[in-house]
């Protein structure tokens, strides 16, 4: 892959597309139809590699999912409609799938192993494993639980308090999912906000959930109950057409049915205070437990500005595009506390500025994130994703404002979040 330059430098974009389902709703609104009680149908689902390896690692467990086009039917059977799975469970690449499916197995009555690709590999599973054996799993791996493959047997588990050293939706999902079947209440108390989709889909799945600042809770023993979910657009995709609408020239781009969920919503924060020429419609739908909107960007002069603190876990996901829209705002940027970079599916911090200054943007990495300075003509090369999507869609973005061709290395990374990437793109060019 990547030995034909992408074709669509020095091009204008104009129109209106639908980004494809949220990836982190699509996921939760799997493992949650399969505990619940009755039949669950979920519109809008993403077709992304990690959420279909969330819809097999399920159908292992004994869940009978019915699929057809973006749309799921998951005939839950409660609790105990989880059985022990016959062979072993493989995530692919998706963390989601792997920490909050630990979170589930954990107060099950069974044995399961799962594995994942040579990414998943790498990345620390303690920040689970740790509290989910305080509750009482038995959990086993490389290096006592830190890698997979993992080896987990559930069974009765208590509940416990929790405080998390990092502001993680992953931790914070698969230890309150694991204290839905917990004996008394379970409660974690994060440093900053994490996002919050799960603690919205135990209420629309008929659970109690309580919320006090940045302390969540939830009773052990309750029962869910079936619905519908109506998966709206990934905010995290959209991204990277909302920067691609900012920086090339002559640009007006409409996003429909974005999910604005207020914990995912640092990007559009930095986004207006860069100066971004972007309007928001709400759309009111009683069906939503999620708000959603059209988004509105057009090309813009903008300026840099420092990201840190609590509005991180707010767009960690962002970061490597938001470093691309700094590479064009006027002065410097600089992006801080952002070390959870560091254990993404690559080294995002390393790779963003190695691949960046490739193309000519004057950006460094600092020991929590990067430095980006302004104003940068972009010129071109061969980049890689190095098998992160995010990465891989970024650069593509780039390639839009570069001045020579651009070759981008394993791009089919993208189908991991984002399969018709290339054709929305191909589409808002094509009415230049």
């Amino acid at each position: 892959m990547g030995s034909k330059p992408l074709e669509y430098n020095q091009h204008s974009l104009t129109g209106e597309i639908t980004v494809p389902g949220d990836k982190s709703i699509s996921h939760r609104s799997v493992m949650f139809g399969a505990i619940a009680e009755g039949d669950t149908t979920v519109t809008g689902f993403l077709l992304g590699d990690d959420c279909l390896n969330t819809v097999a690692c399920f159908r292992q467990l004994g869940v009978d999912i019915q699929q057809t086009e973006d749309k799921l039917v998951i005939h839950g059977k409660g609790w105990s409609g989880l059985k022990e799975p016959k062979e072993v469970l493989d995530v692919g690449n998706s963390g989601t799938t792997i920490r909050l499916l630990m979170g589930l197995l954990a107060g099950r009555e069974s044995h399961s192993t799962i594995i994942g690709d040579e990414s998943i590999g790498k990345r620390p599973m303690t920040r689970v494993t740790k509290p989910l054996t305080e509750m009482g799993a038995q959990i086993d791996g490389r290096q006592n639980g830190e890698y997979t493959p993992l080896s987990i047997r559930g069974g009765q588990i208590k509940g416990i308090t929790y405080h998390p050293s990092v502001a993680s939706a992953q931790v914070k999902s698969s230890i309150l999912l694991a204290g839905l079947q917990a004996e008394g209440r379970t409660t974690v108390i994060e440093p900053e906000k994490s996002r919050d989709h799960t603690e919205r889909m135990i209420r629309q799945f008929g659970g109690i959930v309580e919320e006090d600042g940045l302390s969540v809770s939830v009773k052990g023993g309750q029962t869910l109950k079936g619905t519908t979910i109506h998966v709206p657009g990934d905010i995290s995709s959209a991204a990277f057409f909302l920067v691609a609408g900012a920086i090339v020239p002559n640009s007006s781009i409409i996003l429909k049915n974005v999910g604005l969920n207020p914990t995912r919503t640092g990007i559009i924060d930095v986004l207006k205070e860069m100066g971004a020429d972007m309007t928001i419609e709400m759309k009111s739908d009683e069906n939503n437990f999620e708000p959603v909107g059209d988004i509105t960007i057009k090309t813009s002069n903008l300026k840099g500005m420092t990201i840190g603190g609590d509005l991180i876990p707010r767009l960690i996901d962002e970061i490597p595009v938001i470093a691309l829209l700094a590479s064009q705002a006027e002065g410097q940027t600089i992006i801080r506390d952002a070390q959870e970079l560091k254990v993404k599916e690559t080294n995002r911090i390393d790779t963003v500025v190695n691949e960046l200054s490739k193309l000519g943007v004057a950006i460094k990495a600092t020991e929590d994130g990067m430095v980006i300075q302004g104003n940068n003509r972009l010129t071109g090369g061969t980049v890689s994703s190095h098998g992160d999507h995010r990465i891989g869609m970024m650069l593509a973005v780039a390639a839009l404002i570069c001045e020579n061709e651009v070759f981008l290395q394993e791009k089919e990374s993208i189908s991991v979040s984002y399969p018709q990437f290339f054709n929305d793109l191909q589409q808002l060019i094509a009415t230049d």
